[in-house]
């Protein structure tokens, strides 16, 4: 797996979210085209796996909060930036999303949540903010970003 074919891979769900309100609408939506049991999350999520295992994602931080940004937000991606963040059992820096995010939810660990939900889709509309947390465990979350906008407050 290279940042190419994972770009490639996640070409669907960019073009899904391109030009859509992020909303619950786009939650609702994503979950209904990109369900967690379905083959894609799955492809996804082993994806991520192998790009971890080969030093490129994740590849920022420490243990506990690993992260980095794989996909710049370009024309290709509809304006979306790709991060992942692996995180365990952690209350995250907090920060405000001015454009909205995207956040696929993949647990790691059968109790592990990610902002109180499990496997799947959060939509976070613009102007949120938000300290994310994982609890019971392990989550991987692929998250994008509307033109890669992201403030981190230091609160």
């Amino acid at each position: 797996m290279d940042v190419s074919s994972f770009r490639q891979l996640l070409q669907p769900l960019t073009s899904a979210a391109t030009g859509h309100t992020f909303d619950a609408g786009l939650e609702n939506d994503l979950a209904t085209q990109f369900p967690a049991d379905g083959d894609w999350f799955r492809e996804v999520e082993a994806a991520c796996h192998a790009a971890i295992e080969a030093g490129w994602m994740c590849n920022q931080g420490g243990e506990g909060r690993r992260f980095g940004r794989v996909i710049e937000a370009t024309p290709e991606t509809g304006d979306l930036s790709v991060d992942v963040v692996d995180l365990i059992d952690i209350v995250g820096p907090h920060h405000v999303h001015p454009n909205g995010e995207i956040c696929m939810v993949m647990p790691q660990d059968a109790t592990a949540t990610f902002d109180h939900g499990g496997a799947g889709w959060q939509v976070n509309v613009p102007g949120s903010a938000h300290r994310p947390t994982v609890r019971g465990g392990r989550a991987l979350v692929l998250y994008l970003l509307p033109d890669g906008a992201i403030d981190f407050t230091g609160q």
